[in-house]
């Protein structure tokens, strides 16, 4: 706390040196001796100092890196605070701690300079602090899980969205239309934009609670995936309005084209993040011989697709999300152990330090002379945000639930709806709308839904957790045997899919993995890269997802053992061996097909001979079928075996031993159906016996195709 202290005095000090009145800067008349004019016409001309100076001071020369640096300490050293601070992070999220120090430190500026402290500006936010941690939720996202719940997260995203926007909106108009006094001035147009704004789910605020929770996947990827697109959703809309506002009139074509426009944005960025991802991934395969800047590539096109699709008018975070899922398998195969490690760190490091500066803002940014209050609005607008997205949850879950496998409990369904948490994004937004006279009262509209949904909502869903007993995640990392019989059930799935003629999303993966192995992966991986071995492919994303730390707890490891740990060159010896084997066992395998490329037979032009069975069991008939066989010494290799041909008969030694027995008889297999039949075989085979002297061995042989 001292430390924090320390650093809000150097923060409120620049800041008062910043705002130095005009008047009290030294005046050119007001210098010291030692400057004055030296020109004939009486002009202002400053001389250099007559001595040396040993020690000066120039705050304006670093004053927006100073200032920088400040805010980025005080915010990392409250995330190390809160994490230090005991049983505080059981019981306080850390967001609602960050947003507490944002309202001491803003108060202390506002205690010290008498005047509203430095807000978050809206393009600070949207360009430079809103990428690093979409980046870092894209290139991380579960693949698996998110494309399994596309459907359902994009249900709820964009129907959901709109849903709540229209609800909100004009719920808000009816308001204003029962207290003309006070907020008669307020259009339909106005209350539909605020409605855009005050919809938006924060990604920021809803990780930050989700993760120390442990919730398990499927609740955590529907809430992640639904307020990671809600964003775009939400910003789309917020222009749509916003352009409706600054025309004269709005007729029925610009409602249409409008909703053109929506589909464009989205679609639009959703193209450019596939472009640059691509781009990426292609780079990445000619850095092996420049390994120092491969995780340079990575941000750079991921920021570039931001930027652009900004620079377009499209939906930045579509974009970024999409680069991020598209080149990260592409760039983990060609780039090194350690550039994969940077990557992470990096992306986790930036992003950290982005959400820990914006709930600080938030709270530095409350503290300023621009509230309006108003006690319908502000209540009426709390009130309706949890009514409609309760409402929303519950009747589209209803009809999703009808179409899912894994349907949505009751449970999950009351923290999707609990968990609308709302963040910087609509800060931010409101902060955009042009001036009227009641822009202050959104403002503090936004300010307080932010509060109650940080605090409130975010200390109580914690416990509501645990009181309703939602499923949490497993704590365990998956094995290779686990991953392998998952890609097992969906080969199978996508087989049985294909056979029944349904194109479900096991169909389509399937395609996709097919087109991916085909195309993609030999144009934009290189080829000392590709795995031979899918088994070998599946180990090394697990080792991977070991190294970065996917799950928060540990493995779990039997504490009665107490060998010594393992060290790095043991480790690494040991993946070698691992590497060398599963490619050695897979090369020494006959080559597996799939239903797209089928095992070509090499005696596929022989004609097999037919197999008689018996047709059924009632049927009381015995069927004979008698063949030769040869069984020569050194000429007993078998040609154009059958796996599927296989019959039970007397094992060749025993014949070989007994001359008395005949060979064909030996090699006669009798197919009966009735008890009485196989109690005369087994008859008839023990008088053939000689004084039982030698026992006959029993064994399955695999019938030689006869040749034409």
């Amino acid at each position: 706390m001292a430390a924090i202290w320390t650093l809000s005095f150097y923060l409120v000090w620049p800041a008062c040196l910043a705002l130095t009145p005009p008047a009290e800067l030294p005046h050119p008349h007001n210098l010291p001796p030692e400057l004055g004019l030296n020109r004939s016409d009486g002009s202002l001309s400053v001389d250099l100092p007559l001595a040396l100076r040993v020690f000066s001071v120039d705050y304006h020369h670093v004053q927006a890196p100073f200032e920088i640096v400040l805010w980025i300490m005080l915010a990392s050293l409250a995330k190390l605070g809160f994490h230090w601070s005991g049983r505080v992070p059981a019981v306080v999220p850390e967001s609602c701690l960050l947003i507490m120090v944002g309202l001491l430190v803003g108060g202390v500026i506002y205690g010290v300079r008498h005047s509203a402290p430095p807000t978050l500006s809206a393009d600070a936010f949207f360009l430079f602090l809103l990428p690093p941690i979409v980046l870092d939720a894209g290139y991380f996202l579960p693949g698996r899980l998110f494309f399994e719940n596309l459907g359902t997260i994009l249900w709820y995203a964009v129907l959901g969205t709109l849903w709540n926007v229209l609800g909100i909106g004009l719920s808000l108009y009816g308001v204003c239309l029962l207290a003309p006094d006070s907020l008669g001035d307020l259009s339909l147009l106005h209350c539909l934009l605020f409605g855009s704004l005050i919809a938006a789910v924060d990604p920021v605020a809803v990780l930050s609670v989700f993760q120390e929770m442990h919730v398990n996947d499927q609740l955590h990827i529907l809430v992640f995936g639904e307020s990671l697109l809600n964003d775009a959703v939400t910003v789309v809309l917020y222009k749509l309005f916003e352009s409706f506002l600054r025309l004269p009139s709005v007729s029925g074509l610009d409602v249409f084209l409008g909703g053109c426009r929506v589909v464009v944005v989205g679609l639009g960025g959703l193209f450019v993040g596939l472009f640059f991802g691509l781009v990426a991934a292609l780079t990445s395969r000619f850095t092996s011989r420049a390994q120092v800047i491969a995780p340079l590539f990575v941000f750079l096109y991921s920021y570039l697709s931001y930027l652009t699709s900004e620079m377009l008018h499209l939906s930045g975070i579509m974009a970024i999300v999409t680069c991020a899922v598209t080149m990260k398998q592409y760039v983990e195969a060609n780039v090194s152990e350690r550039s994969n490690t940077s990557i992470q760190y990096f992306l986790k490091m930036w992003s950290s330090v982005s959400e820990t500066l914006i709930f600080i803002f938030l709270g530095v940014s409350t503290i300023q002379d621009v509230h309006m209050w108003s006690w319908p609005f502000v209540c009426s607008t709390l009130l309706l945000c949890l009514v409609w997205r309760a409402s929303g949850v519950l009747l589209l879950t209803a009809v999703v639930n009808k179409l899912r496998r894994n349907t949505v409990t009751f449970r999950d369904q009351f923290i999707i709806a609990y968990g609308g948490l709302r963040g910087a994004i609509c800060f931010s937004l409101v902060f955009l709308i042009d001036d009227f006279p009641k822009k202050r009262l959104f403002i503090t509209t936004t300010i307080v839904v932010i509060l109650f949904t940080v605090f409130v909502q975010g200390m109580t869903i914690k416990p509501l957790v645990e009181l309703l007993d939602v499923k949490r995640k497993k704590r365990a990392l998956p094995t290779v045997s686990e991953e392998i019989h998952s890609r097992l059930i969906d080969h199978l799935l996508a087989g049985i899919e294909d056979v029944v003629g349904y194109w479900g999303q096991h169909y389509w993966k399937d395609k996709f993995e097919q087109f991916n192995r085909k195309y993609l992966r030999r144009f934009l991986i290189r080829e000392d890269n590709q795995a031979s071995s899918s088994i070998l492919r599946v180990y090394q994303e697990l080792e991977r997802r070991e190294q970065r730390g996917d799950e928060e707890a540990p493995s779990i490891v039997d504490p009665r053992s107490h060998s010594r740990p393992l060290l790095p060159e043991e480790m690494d010896s040991i993946r070698r061996i691992l590497s060398r084997n599963l490619q050695n066992f897979n090369n020494k395998q006959t080559p597996a097909y799939s239903r797209h490329t089928l095992h070509q037979d090499a005696n596929r032009d022989r004609v097999r001979k037919s197999l008689h069975r018996h047709q059924s069991l009632g049927e009381r008939y015995t069927f004979t079928q008698v063949e030769e066989a040869e069984f020569s010494g050194s000429h007993r290799a078998r040609k154009g075996l059958s796996r599927s041909h296989t019959v039970c008969s007397i094992s060749p030694l025993a014949v070989l031993q007994e001359p008395s027995v005949p060979a064909a008889s030996a090699r006669t297999t009798i197919l009966t159906s009735s008890p009485a039949a196989r109690e005369e075989q087994s008859a008839a085979q023990h008088q053939t016996s000689v004084g039982g002297a030698t026992k006959k061995q029993l064994s399955f042989v695999l019938e030689n195709e006869k040749q034409q």
